[in-house]
């Protein structure tokens, strides 16, 4: 059992994975992996505005009492969640350089988010991503940057710059939804009032998803590597 010394201390720590687990003698056989695994299957059916502690309960056949000896909120349950789905695609790194191993983890964290199209809206919420599995991906994105040569303020920049690329383009394809007379009728208001460039580009009929990541990715690696290449001491 937590003291109350304790539970003062951890008070102002709301993360899941940075409180203590609460305890009980005769605590019901109900796991955070089992908790973790009906959130996901309750998320990919309903959606993320369908999650609540009484319909997670009802999912995994207890009372909410004894959901609430593992989790205190909704919050915790979508940690769990977003962890577990990180878990879930575990590629070897490569030794083909460090923008093979950048590429392959971002594009191992699109497969993820468009497989669970809840989840890329979640890391935009109040709490950061802090579970095992989601760092672990962080590790090894930050270690091949740093591999390339980046290090301090350049390697955050560059950490941030690829996660939120693959985060807002999965939260975007996932979450538009546009029909085609609409398309239609958007596209031809460009031209009628005043939005020439937009107009050419067919900005409304713009709906290669994975192109257009493809090559912003690209461009991306492109600028880094450009960056690293000025920053390197020379021969």
């Amino acid at each position: 059992m937590l003291d109350a010394t304790t539970l003062a201390r951890v008070d102002n720590v709301r993360s899941l994975w940075l409180r203590p687990r609460k305890a009980r003698r005769g605590e019901p056989p109900l796991t955070l992996p089992r908790i973790a695994e009906a959130a996901v299957e309750l998320l990919d059916a309903e959606g993320i505005d369908r999650l609540t502690m009484r319909r997670l309960a009802e999912r995994l056949a207890i009372s909410a009492p004894s959901l609430y000896w593992h989790v205190d909120t909704k919050d915790d349950v979508l940690d769990l969640a977003v962890d577990a789905i990180f878990g879930e695609l575990t590629p070897a790194p490569r030794d083909d350089g460090w923008r093979a191993n950048v590429t392959e983890v971002i594009t191992a964290w699109r497969t993820i988010l468009l497989r669970h199209p809840w989840a890329a809206s979640v890391p935009a919420r109040r709490r950061p991503a802090i579970g095992p599995n989601f760092l672990s991906w962080m590790e090894r994105l930050q270690s091949a940057l740093a591999a390339a040569g980046f290090t301090g303020p350049d390697l955050a920049a560059a950490t941030w710059a690829l996660y939120n690329h693959v985060f807002g383009s999965a939260a975007a394809q996932t979450a538009l939804t546009i029909s085609a007379e609409e398309r239609r009728i958007a596209q031809e208001k460009l031209r009628t009032d005043g939005f020439p460039t937009l107009a050419a580009s067919g900005y409304f009929h713009d709906d290669d998803w994975d192109g257009g990541f493809t090559r912003g990715l690209g461009f991306l690696l492109d600028g880094l590597e450009r960056q690293e290449r000025a920053e390197s001491p020379g021969p």
